[in-house]
């Protein structure tokens, strides 16, 4: 007996020592390997402020706060977005007054950039637009074959329609729209609000009326309870048209011309449109809106 105590000694000496010399680590003790140690912050760019004139549904539905708080951690680039609609952002564009356009008028976009007024133009993102409206459809717009056939509906009845009238992408689709049907709105409750699409939205709410809108900030409007008004009631529109060709929505960077406007932040508005295409940045853009709505708000264009 004692002989097998003995060389169950010798065998438990040499972990003895090694225990004594390096430590033994307790049970609720845990070892943080090299790599995982927080990553030094990024250095700030020489100019480090990117003027983004934007349309407004990527900020109304909250993807906008998200990427560019991403860029901004992995680049030191700070995005100082102005949401207006895209005509106005291409205003702001053939002024030099921003640096890098984010907008959804592919007529206006490729006039843009024949007139040299744009560097570069990437398709980042898609979606549709909707005719939505009043659950009494007074038009009886529901299940259309097109939104043509919809919005023919809404003339012949003279129904409620607020038009966002601001010369954005959605207003310039609206009229595109009528144009195909060959109509010219102009009834006494065809209303111009000239405003954005989350407060026309709850305008159309409130006077029980149609509209187009992105299906973007549809949904985002309709699970926060109308918050262009701060909330007070949720919107009760719904869906006229489904996924009609007429109505896919596409939404694109531009980079502005240096040899047009030497003082852009040209390296910073490049970073943001090659940040925008990057695999990771549109693996977010394809997943977001599903846990809160159910379903992406916006299709990527990178698989």
């Amino acid at each position: 007996m004692r002989t097998k105590l003995w060389i169950l000694v010798l065998l438990l000496l040499p972990c003895l020592a090694l225990g004594f010399f390096t430590g033994c680590p307790s049970k609720e003790s845990t070892s943080i390997p090299a790599n995982t140690a927080t990553p030094p912050p990024v250095p700030a760019p020489a100019n480090p402020d990117v003027i983004l004139a934007t349309t407004t549904s990527v900020q109304d539905t909250g993807l906008l706060d998200i990427l560019t708080d991403m860029f901004k951690k992995q680049t030191g680039y700070n995005i100082k977005a102005i949401a207006v609609g895209s005509g106005e952002a291409m205003a702001m564009g053939k002024r030099g007054d921003a640096d890098v356009l984010l907008v959804h008028s592919p007529k206006d976009e490729e006039s843009f950039m024949k007139d040299g007024f744009g560097k570069s133009r990437e398709l980042i993102m898609t979606n549709y637009f909707n005719l939505v409206g009043p659950d009494e459809d007074p038009a009886g717009c529901a299940g259309s074959a097109s939104a043509k056939e919809a919005f023919a509906k809404i003339a012949d009845k003279q129904a409620v329609f607020v038009s966002r009238a601001d010369n954005s992408g959605t207003h310039k689709k609206e009229l595109s729209i009528w144009k195909s049907a060959n109509i010219t709105p102009t009834w006494e409750s065809y209303i111009k609000a000239n405003n954005g699409m989350g407060i026309v939205l709850q305008i159309a709410n409130d006077k029980r009326g149609y509209t187009l809108t992105d299906r973007g900030t549809y949904l985002a409007f309709s699970a926060k309870g109308g918050s262009a008004s701060g909330g007070k009631s949720k919107l009760s529109l719904k869906e006229m048209t489904g996924q009609d060709q007429a109505l896919l929505n596409q939404y694109s960077v531009i980079v502005l011309n240096p040899t047009k406007f030497p003082k852009i932040n040209l390296s910073g508005a490049e970073a943001w449109a090659k940040f925008l295409l990057e695999p990771s940045t549109q693996k977010i853009i394809g997943e977001y809106g599903k846990d809160k709505y159910g379903e992406a708000l916006f299709y990527p264009v990178v698989k």
